[in-house]
């Protein structure tokens, strides 16, 4: 067998592997509850995994507020490239809780054009950090009241969304805030 056909072999079975490891994976399990009252307000990106909409994005931050519908206000923020000079971009949606534990939500942004899942995987009982994700395990986000976050916490969250969740953080960002 030549070097090239032993490599396509090799990648093809690495490739079959992942697929059968992907359809093994069981639903994202998200927290019991959240009380949207103590949900609502800013937080500070501190580690994402990579997104097409968030390139080379520092200073991100969410605020939720609540809406008179019961629908979550939602803005994003963030500055590319240097966290206190850099270009500031921003988004506005909305968010629907999908069911009555409110960790799950559909939000949408553009009016309805671009929608995603919000899940809360994790969360501090004070509510002072979370752990972000969605079904499919393509994004996931750690959130934080401040913006820094204590290593030890950083490190098991993240932790938990390896092998509680089943991401793959190998490219995992760690989001530049500016210092206060």
């Amino acid at each position: 067998m030549n070097g090239f056909a032993k490599g396509l072999g090799i990648a093809l079975l690495a490739f079959a592997a992942q697929l059968s490891w992907a359809e093994g994976d069981s639903e994202l399990e998200t927290v019991p509850y959240v009380d949207v009252h103590q949900y609502v307000g800013k937080w500070y990106e501190i580690a994402r995994l990579p997104q097409i909409f968030q390139p080379a994005c520092t200073a991100v931050t969410a605020d939720y507020g609540l809406n008179d519908d019961g629908s979550i206000s939602v803005f994003n923020f963030c500055r590319i490239l240097h966290p206190k000079y850099g270009f500031p971009i921003s988004v506005q949606g909305t968010g629907v809780p999908i069911d009555e534990t409110n960790s799950k939500l559909a939000i949408s942004f553009f009016n309805g054009q671009s929608t995603g899942d919000y899940w809360i995987l994790e969360l501090d009982p004070n509510y002072q950090w979370s752990l972000v994700g969605d079904p499919d395990r393509s994004s996931l986000y750690l959130l934080s009241r401040s913006p820094q976050l204590d290593e030890s916490i950083i490190d098991e969250l993240l932790d938990l969304a390896v092998t509680k969740h089943g991401y793959n953080i190998d490219h995992i960002i760690m989001t530049k805030q500016p210092a206060h």
